[in-house]
């Protein structure tokens, strides 16, 4: 019988999590529940990487983000879910890989310089950020993750860790698999204001939202510009709202929408109805789930995954200290 493989995957805890994290990643990790040993870590370490100005809402998103991750069908009885704070031989082995990680590998990563023009706001030339992509391999390696999900823009970030890894493994001895990446399509999932969906910019469904919330910020949506009246045609692919349609609405529904728009024999508003009982069909069974935890204490929760990634990261750890001779 093959051993199942280990996943390993972490969220950063800054604000409520969306739809947008649910169609990215975590719609995703409950489907990796059912063939891999999951390690889906909250990992707030990662969080001051941009947020050390500004830490006091950390440990209130940790239990926001844990409830929303468990009410979308995360579970801790098919998966491992920890906090990376509790960790303690994260930090070591960390410090351990820094000692001999070239500095020109990190600064080559594309997400840096990206990172660096969009937070103009933020100081993040520090150590912790440029050091950010080596913290990921030691979240993933600490406990022999052989997969990582993860979309496109992050394959970089598993190509550098596999080549931190065979740094490791060429000069103490074989010893880390080397992580490979589960390609997952991400779906374009655009704001309320066809931006990206993001917190910064508060054009956000949450997954914590309620049914009225959501009709409440999907009726003023702006839609095609064409349609200055109901009896104008409209060009789905150029509406926001017809975007969220393609996450969220059947391809029955979406060949009428079309039909209808572009015949304009139906309205926006007649659209938008479609689309807001689609997306509390989704939303409704994480709304009952987390009726479940809301009342849990958070760290409860996480004690046992907590507890049992300590006994791996501790032999872990000791492993790697016999292999390096400390």
């Amino acid at each position: 019988m093959n051993q199942k493989k280990t996943v390993m995957s972490g969220v950063r805890p800054t604000g409520l999590p969306h739809l947008g994290n649910w169609a990215g990643a975590f719609k995703n990790w409950v489907e990796l529940q059912k063939d891999y040993r999951c390690y889906y870590s909250i990992v707030d370490w990662h969080a001051l990487t941009s947020e050390y100005q500004n830490t006091k809402n950390i440990k209130q998103d940790i239990g926001s983000v844990l409830l929303d991750m468990l009410a979308v069908g995360i579970d801790p009885e098919k998966s491992t879910v920890f906090l990376q704070s509790e960790i303690k031989e994260i930090a070591e082995l960390f410090l351990l890989f820094g000692m001999f990680t070239p500095l020109g590998w990190l600064e080559r990563v594309p997400t840096f310089k990206e990172q660096q023009k969009e937070l103009k706001d933020k100081d993040i030339n520090t150590i912790g950020f440029l050091g950010y992509p080596l913290l990921q391999t030691i979240d993933i390696i600490i406990v022999k993750a052989n997969v990582v999900p993860v979309g496109e823009d992050q394959v970089y970030h598993l190509e550098l860790a596999r080549e931190i890894v065979r740094r490791f493994n060429n000069l103490y001895g074989q010893y880390f698999p080397e992580p490979i990446e589960l390609l997952t399509p991400i779906p374009k999932l655009p704001g309320l204001d066809g931006r990206k969906m993001s917190k910064s910019y508060d054009n956000a469904i949450y997954l914590s939202d309620s049914a009225e919330a959501v009709e409440k910020k999907i009726r003023p949506m702006v839609t095609d510009t064409r349609r200055k009246r109901r009896t104008d045609p409209g060009v789905p692919d150029d509406c926001p709202v017809f975007d969220f349609h393609k996450s969220f609405s059947s391809e029955e529904e979406k060949k009428e929408i079309v039909a209808g728009c572009t015949s304009a024999s139906i309205g926006c508003i007649d659209c938008k109805k479609i689309l807001i009982k689609n997306m509390n069909n989704v939303l409704d069974p994480f709304r009952e789930r987390r009726k479940k935890y809301e009342n849990m204490n958070a760290a409860d929760i996480l004690e046992p995954g907590t507890r049992k990634v300590k006994a791996v990261a501790k032999q872990t750890l000791e492993e790697v200290r016999e292999l390096m001779k400390i």
